[in-house]
């Protein structure tokens, strides 16, 4: 295994150019590089001829999450996740809330480091169920994702993606064969917006999706940040949902979250709760199951019902779970209808606690209860 010290870990995904330069294939930006020069994501960059990853076993820290905060509402509930990123991304969303981690060009933000085996362990002695990659974009960092997701495995914790779906399909295939779960940013349902705001493609982010609902056996749910006048219209919430029935089905649980102004979009208002409401309300009437509402406090926005009987199966306060209708395997305790998702017989007990951990200390402490 790769030493942590090292920085430049080699990669395959790129190509060569007949003009000499080397073009990274990890997603649809296929950036085209000289000798030294970096990417957009900043931390794919050309070496030798050859493009290489510059933050492998480097991270901007590590926090045990409640699970539902990536969101997941049916994988696992309750359950507490490790989640780390690195720095860099692939997109240029100008309302990124995570900009200090995605946007630096700054290594020492990278404050955390360690190999695969570490987090591992360090997940296990956690009561940790799952990792999350997350924070910043892991299609960038997919060859460290993938080799802690490896070394996770062998301690039977499962691996969770928190990306916006900007893959190439080869890369993308390699990195979710190793995911089991994943939370996909379905950031608006325009070209304009994806182009002007993001600086990626509508069409690459629909492809993904259809990926996993078809060729893969990865739960997935998705999130829509709701920004005033920009992707909040009855219309394109419309069009949306409507899409995600026809492609992905009734069953792919939708989060529709509030927005609040940050780095280079502080002059849109905070969205308003009967925003989201709406958003609710029309992803249901076009048949989405399993629509939410997130960052606000919306106890039947956040609730899971049966659509078999209607009862509440799971009860949600913010990341505190409270009413558990559900038998094992994710069964209605009423009417015996399936919830789809991932559930165990009993939820987990992590709660809404927010835990920042040093990894090395972590890794050797004596595992602690979920």
């Amino acid at each position: 295994m790769m030493d942590t010290a090292q920085r430049h870990y080699p990669t395959h995904y790129w190509s060569k150019l007949p003009d000499g330069r080397v073009q990274c294939d990890v997603c649809p930006r296929q950036c085209k590089l000289r000798e030294g020069q970096r990417g957009l994501c900043f931390v794919r960059m050309r070496e030798d001829d050859s493009i290489v990853l510059t933050t492998y076993g480097r991270s901007s820290g590590y926090c045990v999450d409640p699970i539902e905060k990536k969101p997941l509402n049916h994988f696992l509930p309750g359950t507490p996740v490790l989640s780390f990123g690195t720095a860099g991304c692939n997109l240029s969303c100008k309302f990124c809330q995570n900009w200090d981690i995605s946007k630096s060009r700054e290594f020492d933000t990278l404050a955390d480091s360690a190999s695969p085996e570490t987090i591992a362990a360090a997940a296990g002695n956690l009561g940790c169920r799952s990792v999350a990659y997350t924070y910043n974009d892991p299609t960038i960092f997919m060859e460290y994702a993938i080799d802690v997701a490896q070394a996770c495995a062998e301690f039977g914790i499962k691996s969770v993606a928190v990306s916006a779906g900007f893959h190439s399909p080869e890369p993308r295939a390699e990195f979710y064969r190793h995911m089991h779960a994943a939370n996909i940013d379905l950031k608006a349902f325009t070209e304009r917006f994806y182009w002007k705001i993001c600086g990626a493609h509508l069409d690459h982010v629909l492809d993904t999706l259809v990926y996993l609902k078809q060729e893969t056996d990865v739960w997935f749910e998705l999130t829509t940040l709701l920004i005033p006048g920009e992707n909040d219209s009855e219309a394109e919430l419309q069009e949306m949902t409507q899409w995600v029935v026809e492609h992905l089905g009734v069953d792919i649980p939708m989060h529709f979250t509030a927005f609040h102004p940050d780095w280079k979009m502080l002059d849109k208002p905070p969205t308003p709760p009967e925003t989201l409401t709406l958003a609710r309300r029309v992803a249901m009437d076009n048949g989405v199951r399993y629509a939410y509402t997130g960052n606000v406090h919306d106890g039947e926005g956040g609730a899971t019902y049966c659509h078999g009987c209607g009862q509440v199966l799971i009860g949600r306060d913010w990341y505190e779970l409270g009413v558990w209708n559900l038998t094992a395997g994710g069964v209605c305790n009423r009417c015996h209808m399936l919830l789809p998702g991932v559930f165990e017989e009993r939820p987990g007990t992590w709660g809404r606690r927010r835990k920042p951990v040093r990894l090395r200390e972590a890794a050797v402490q004596q595992r602690v209860s979920s």
